[in-house]
């Protein structure tokens, strides 16, 4: 039943995921590159925050500093000119770290490049049919539910930091300055942190999350599944229309060497090697043909039309393709297997009563179909 009603109830294959990639159906989680930006942010703010407050301190005073330039030409940004060159480096490093991190972010899901297609323009962005479906549904309440999880966690964590810290920053006032502004700057990155570390626990449940739900829109059904299969190997009437033209050039390339065999061993369908031996210009059997497949099926058909003996000795097909190239004469350990059906073919020995005889491949001749010796 899932069968005929398509339902998807099958894994994605190699090719519809290489698909869904340049589509840009990757795996995606904008919370994952939130809380990855937000912690390298505080990171930097820790590393970095003394200088930045160290120039912005040094602004400050240039501004409240004057002289007599102020009074023949004055200019209030004079002093973020001639200071504000200070704060290059602390801003130049945060807009490199959150660049770090937003690449970092999407290269720790497993996928990092530039897709140009994501660029191009796409009705469903501005139909208001899709964005109002995107809204209201499966996916909009997902999302709801994770700005509420959000809201309802971070909201938590910082009013707990908040009223820790309250017990700690009564006492500020009476001390001095350089104590205070130290403390509050200690409990403002505690609170950041912290924020950080609720964001890592949301992005720890949503990264799951949008893998099955990646998992889910990329499944497929039967019928997908053998309409792929059908594009990528081809369908059955193309394959056999090209398996027959492949016995067609083998057959041209083949005839004349077929002709003149005298015995076609196969194996039987996999395997098929064609010998000749001439008593007056060959002192051992000859391997005029032999191939695999569509060549072993071309050898067999021209065998026929020669009205050349097909025997069945699949060991020895096997032994005689893997140990001697065309043109070739057999091995020596092979002749007195060869020498026996080489008889019957020739009626020299008609013991048998027309049944082709029993033959040994010697231990080191025998090989199975993948060319491996067996033991």
């Amino acid at each position: 039943m899932a069968e005929d009603s398509g339902e998807k109830t099958e894994s994605p294959t190699a090719k519809r995921k290489r698909d869904a990639v340049e589509q840009g159906d990757v795996l995606k989680s904008r919370e994952f590159a939130t809380a990855l930006v937000i912690l390298a942010g505080c990171g930097w703010l820790a590393m970095m925050g003394p200088s930045l407050v160290g120039a912005c301190k040094e602004i400050m005073a240039s501004s409240f500093a004057f002289d007599h330039r102020d009074i023949e030409d004055f200019s209030p940004f004079r002093p973020l000119q001639q200071s504000g060159w200070k704060l290059a480096p602390a801003i130049v490093s945060l807009l490199a770290v959150t660049l770090v991190a937003a690449i970092l972010s999407q290269a720790g899901l497993g996928h990092l490049g530039f897709n140009g297609k994501l660029l191009a323009p796409k009705a469903t962005r501005i139909n208001p049919a899709s964005g109002l479906k995107r809204i209201f549904g499966a996916q909009g309440w997902i999302e709801l539910g994770k700005s509420l999880l959000k809201v309802a966690l971070l909201g938590s964590i910082g009013w707990y930091m908040l009223e820790q810290a309250s017990h700690t920053t009564i006492g500020l006032a009476s001390s001095n300055l350089g104590s205070a502004v130290g403390a509050l700057g200690d409990t403002f990155m505690g609170i950041l942190f912290a924020m950080a570390g609720g964001l890592v626990i949301i992005s720890g449940i949503d990264v799951p999350l949008q893998m099955v739900q990646l998992l889910r829109k990329l499944r497929m059904s039967k019928q997908e599944v053998r309409d792929e299969h059908k594009e990528t190997e081809g369908s059955p009437e193309a394959k056999g229309i090209i398996r027959q033209r492949q016995r067609d050039v083998a057959k041209r390339n083949m005839r004349k060497s077929v002709s003149e065999a005298h015995v076609i061993l196969t194996n039987p369908t996999h395997f098929a090697v064609a010998l000749r031996y001439n008593r007056e210009s060959d002192q051992v059997p000859v391997v005029v043909a032999k191939g695999r497949g569509e060549v072993a099926l071309a050898i067999r058909e021209l065998g026929a039309e020669a009205r050349v003996p097909v025997l069945e000795y699949p060991s020895l097909a096997r032994a005689v393709y893997y140990t001697s190239r065309e043109g070739q004469e057999v091995r020596d350990d092979l002749y007195v297997a060869l020498a026996a059906i080489l008889a019957f073919v020739f009626g020299l020995n008609t013991a048998a009563g027309g049944t082709p005889p029993p033959v040994q491949v010697p231990p080191s001749a025998r090989f199975d179909e993948n060319g491996v010796k067996e033991s």
